[in-house]
């Protein structure tokens, strides 16, 4: 057994895809529309979906923004710098929501991006 994906609900897709392609840097690997059940997914990632865990995102027609309550947390991506990441999120117009520093009562450097929708991504130096 292994973590396939995460369902993110999204209000424009287009939007979203431009923000985790462009901004993140991750590859659109698929991308499907079902007219009948009035919407559409995208899966988006760093590798393939046989070998790595992606992010689905769907969009239901009609429906442009979601509560993202209180009991979601966020998306964490390793990243070798991230200071240097988060300068260029910031070039490709992402929003930076947590400037790059040592987290909170620890040592680890971590930041916080922000998507179109609002959901947060971490970002976390790895070695």
């Amino acid at each position: 057994m292994r973590i396939l994906h995460t369902m993110l609900r999204v209000g424009n897709l287009q939007k979203s895809i431009d923000f985790y392609t462009q901004v993140l840097g991750m590859k659109l690997l698929r991308q499907h529309d079902y007219p009948e059940g009035k919407f559409s997914l995208a899966f988006i990632g760093y590798g393939d979906e046989a070998n790595n865990t992606v992010i689905e995102l769907t969009y239901n027609y009609g429906v442009e923004s979601y509560d993202l309550g209180k009991g979601y947390g966020h998306i964490a991506l390793g990243c070798e710098d991230v200071y240097v990441t988060c300068d260029k999120i910031r070039a490709a117009g992402g929003k930076i929501v947590r400037e790059p520093g040592p987290m909170l009562h620890g040592t680890t450097i971590l930041a916080f991006v922000e998507d179109p929708d609002g959901y947060k991504v971490e970002l976390l130096g790895i070695e």
